[in-house]
């Protein structure tokens, strides 16, 4: 079931497109047809829920042959579509677009999902294209990993710039307390990390950290009885040749935003 705001993006996407009508489509005979949609390289497949609800809308209709989350390979059927050629060809772009987007997200978050340990857990973050944050981050679920904050409203997460413009990370932490049963507060150096866990922060984010220097941070966090008490996470310069030696030093989540905002798309196309 989708949602209402999901419902209505990709009606917004489909009018971004079509503008005030397509002129290309309307010189076709009226007739109806049968299309494909296919893979043309390996992947994890994402966004087709979508697709079908964007054919739908056109009144066409359309055959999941691959779900959500399914390894697809190069030249496999991932959708059936039936309806008026125009109507079709009118949304082939929007729903290309979409899953294209999607399944290389699932698939960036698979590859490095796979080389860390089960305990620690990937997580997208805000680092995603306006108007499509929702898509984005539903990606990141299909691909195994973890949504973390949609919106602003969901979690309070206290950072280097609402240090700065508060010039004391005590006092934030103090506030945030007062008003919230869980935050997170980034730090950039052990004695903050020490800070936030003596004061009672749910997640500590570890921005820029090396592995070595996670890993001392942990053993401190130990020694002061501290480190059950929160969950750490891993961020910054992380990618996918140094994330195993980040998932090696037990922090509890990993934080990678190029899944979302440096997305290598998955070449999909449709065919009449």
């Amino acid at each position: 079931m989708l949602s209402f705001n999901s419902k209505k993006q990709l009606l917004q996407f489909l009018a971004e497109d079509i503008g005030k009508g397509d002129v290309t489509s309307a010189l076709l005979t009226k007739k109806k047809i049968s299309v494909k949609i296919i893979s043309r390289e390996k992947a994890i497949i994402a966004g087709t829920k979508y697709a079908k609800e964007i054919f739908k809308i056109k009144g066409c209709t359309a055959i999941i042959e691959k779900k959500d989350g399914s390894k697809i390979l190069p030249n496999q059927t991932i959708m059936r579509i039936t309806g008026d050629a125009g109507k079709i060809l009118t949304c082939e772009r929007t729903v290309l677009n979409l899953l294209t987007r999607m399944s290389g997200i699932a698939t960036q978050t698979n590859e490095l999902v796979k080389k860390i340990p089960s305990r620690t857990k990937l997580y997208a973050t805000r680092k995603t294209a306006p108007g499509l944050r929702y898509f984005d981050k539903e990606a990141v679920e299909i691909g195994g990993g973890k949504k973390h904050r949609l919106r602003l409203d969901e979690m309070v997460m206290i950072k280097d710039n609402h240090i700065a413009a508060e010039s004391s990370l005590l006092s934030l932490i103090q506030k945030a307390k007062k008003k919230h049963k869980k935050f997170e507060v980034e730090v950039e150096n052990m004695s903050d990390a020490l800070l936030a866990a003596r004061e009672g922060a749910t997640i500590i984010m570890l921005d820029n950290f090396t592995p070595g220097q996670i890993s001392k941070t942990i053993q401190v966090l130990k020694k002061n009885k501290l480190r059950k008490k929160v969950q750490l996470e891993a961020s910054g310069g992380i990618t996918s040749k140094n994330i195993s030696k980040y998932g090696k030093t037990g922090v509890d989540i990993i934080s990678v935003g190029s899944i979302t905002n440096s997305v290598n798309g998955i070449d999909v196309s449709l065919e009449v």
